[in-house]
């Protein structure tokens, strides 16, 4: 190919010589991509394993840009360019080579996160272990991802000498500028540390269940400066880092999962309490909801015209808790409605004789 340019008249190769190299250079290099991951596919078809077939997902898109642009980095003395064009195109070219190897370990780091989730299922009855992981996880790949973009970027300026000279003489003015960007940004920096508080110490986790502002909630995403809490009824409540760490909300996964439900019946004095014990224990017994921990029905007040029934029921989680508390609350009152209906909640009054009105027209004998 040398030769065939040696042959072109002077003017006219200064022009293909380049172009042929450029071209040939990211023709070799979608070659390469397509053999390696032509092989990663084949291999994926005949076994399928994880990490083949998510390098083969992630990687597939940096990696048909990276190796044409790290052939050419290889082949670009033979463009026979002089020394300055040379130069501008040796920067752009490592520019490129950043570039597309910073996106593929922004992919690289998808993969590892592929990985963690199949060994760990979050899906999983009791998966507190795993949410403790997966809370770490979203918040290490986070900043990874921060770093390896920031770590880029620099690089990429710095190769640049007017970019050095300017961040030297920024050096001289960088003690007030840190000052006043300290005040300016102290509540993001605080949303940071406030993030790395929580993904370590974890008073929160991923589909942790809150009650937060009064809301029932599981969290669903954590960030660096905000979590978003999805309610019950489909709306999300999102909430700055510093909220978790500032003020008291409720964590009924905090720990555990399970829990205790609580129904409270109003029912006349007449009532047979230890009919309705029984009754109470005999319907959880057959109610797949209870997970045959606590099962208790006492009186706990005597109210001026009622009395108060609490039962205690458990379950295994907070959603099943409240089926569990609406089910034994229906059951019960329904119970008492056709067995006892005596002992629904009545007003008594009490009409002395000698308070009865005088009707007008009568007259003893």
């Amino acid at each position: 190919m040398l030769e065939y340019f040696s042959d072109l008249p002077e003017q006219l190769r200064m022009w293909l010589q380049p172009i042929g190299v450029v071209l040939g250079s990211l023709l070799i290099g979608r070659l390469l991509k397509f053999i390696i991951f032509g092989i990663l596919n084949a291999y994926n078809r005949r076994k399928p394993v994880l990490l083949a077939q998510s390098v083969a997902r992630h990687l597939n898109a940096p990696s048909g840009w990276f190796f044409p642009v790290l052939v050419l980095s290889f082949l670009l003395l033979l463009t026979g360019l002089e020394a300055r064009p040379l130069e501008v195109a040796r920067r752009l070219v490592e520019t490129a080579l950043l570039i597309t190897f910073a996106w593929g370990l922004v992919k690289t780091v998808d993969v590892i996160q592929d990985l963690v989730e199949d060994h760990y299922r979050l899906a999983e009855a009791d998966n507190l272990r795993v949410r403790k992981l997966f809370t770490q996880l979203q918040f290490v790949k986070k900043l990874a991802v921060t770093l390896i973009i920031f770590v880029a970027v620099g690089l990429i300026l710095m190769s640049f000498a007017t970019v050095r000279k300017i961040g030297t003489g920024l050096l001289t003015s960088a003690g007030i500028a840190s000052v006043i960007v300290g005040f300016a940004a102290q509540r993001s920096i605080s949303n940071l540390l406030a993030g790395f508080q929580i993904a370590f110490t974890q008073p929160i986790r991923l589909d942790d269940v809150l009650v937060v502002e009064g809301e029932w909630g599981r969290v669903e995403e954590i960030t660096f400066t905000y979590v978003v809490l999805r309610i019950w009824d489909e709306r999300r409540l999102v909430l700055p880092l510093n909220y978790f760490i500032e003020k008291p909300f409720q964590n009924w996964t905090r720990s555990t999962s399970q829990l205790l439900g609580t129904v409270f019946l109003y029912t006349d004095y007449t009532v047979p309490v230890e009919i309705i014990r029984q009754e109470l224990q005999r319907f959880v017994e057959g109610e797949p909801l209870w997970d045959r921990r606590v099962c208790v029905l006492q009186v706990t007040d005597s109210k001026e015209r009622t009395l108060e029934l609490r039962c205690l029921v458990s379950a295994s989680n907070s959603s099943r808790a409240f089926d569990l508390r609406c089910a034994v609350r229906e059951h019960l009152i329904t119970f008492i409605q056709q067995h006892h209906p005596e002992a629904l909640p009545k007003t008594r009054s009490v009409v002395d004789a000698q308070d009865r009105p005088f009707t007008l027209g009568t007259e003893a004998e």
